[in-house]
């Protein structure tokens, strides 16, 4: 029998509602073998996952989901089988937290020209990790009655356009890929197909992403249409990328994703997995 490969996660740590041990054990429920832990722009949770995936049996990857932009688009790039200790890395995240603190603070200050005081101090008390992100303000929003669901929040506020949008200062698309490549991880486009690109710019994309170390692409990420995961797993056949698949879940309250609960990838597709170093000795062992 095959394992069950989930390769793309996130932890309080970032802007998930589960602490690592927690995230473990909804995988190991569902009958996850593979996990990998791959929080935004931090890497806190990796030790705390990792035993817990050691006690449950499973085999934990250390990743990491960094912020990147490329001709002003926001993408995020995974790093699969990183070092967590390697210190350029380490260097890199601490630079886009510190972005992501002023950023939270300019989102607080628009938000109170909008007459909505404290959104600041009271999204960085739900964010309870390293990392505060418009998802924490959304969360805010619902919970204090100002919009009905974080949709909502950020079709209102949060958005592109709109009044407490703030652009992120992210790494480029190359540096984000030196960083996971420095700590010996596989660079992984995450949900490119969420990134709303004509299909020529998609391909350049692609393209550039793998001229500059990209190893593979998401070709299954959460609730995909299945014309969606065809079209990704033939580019990525195309291109000569390796294939990846992640639930990119963030916890129960988004019922609409589970952990684990994902498309096998098209036979035609090459797993990244198979780009792992030899043993997973990037991973826990079982």
């Amino acid at each position: 029998m095959s394992a069950t490969y989930d390769l793309h996660s996130h932890t309080i740590h970032s802007d998930g509602t589960l602490t690592p041990s927690e995230l473990v054990a909804r995988a190991r429920a569902n009958r996850v073998d593979v996990l990998a832990l791959t929080d935004h722009d931090v890497t806190d949770g990796v030790t705390e996952a990792r035993a817990a995936a050691e006690r449950a049996g499973m085999r934990l990857i250390a990743g990491v989901e960094i912020s990147a932009t490329w001709q002003r688009q926001t993408l995020h790039v995974i790093g699969l089988c990183i070092d967590a200790c390697h210190e350029p890395l380490q260097q890199g995240l601490a630079r886009l937290r510190k972005s992501r603190v002023w950023r939270a603070q300019e989102i607080g200050r628009r938000l109170k020209r909008k007459n909505i005081d404290g959104a600041y101090d009271a999204a960085r008390a739900i964010a309870r990790g390293a990392v505060i992100s418009r998802t924490h303000f959304a969360r805010f929003l619902v919970a204090q009655g100002y919009v009905p669901s974080a949709g909502q929040a950020f079709k209102q506020y949060l958005a592109r356009g709109r009044a407490a949008y703030v652009p992120g200062q992210w790494a480029d698309l190359a540096e984000a890929v030196a960083w996971i490549r420095g700590a010996g991880g596989v660079a992984v486009l995450a949900h490119p197909g969420r990134y709303q690109l004509t299909g020529s710019k998609l391909r350049r994309l692609l393209h550039e992403f793998k001229e500059c170390g990209g190893q593979a692409m998401e070709v299954v990420s959460g609730s995909q249409p299945p014309a969606e995961i065809e079209h990704m797993s033939s580019l990525s056949v195309e291109l000569g990328l390796f294939g990846s698949l992640g639930s990119d879940y963030h916890g129960p309250e988004q019922a609409w994703i589970d952990i684990g609960r994902l498309p096998t990838l098209a036979p035609q597709v090459c797993p990244v997995w198979t780009a792992f170093a030899p043993g997973y000795t990037c991973a826990s062992s079982a």
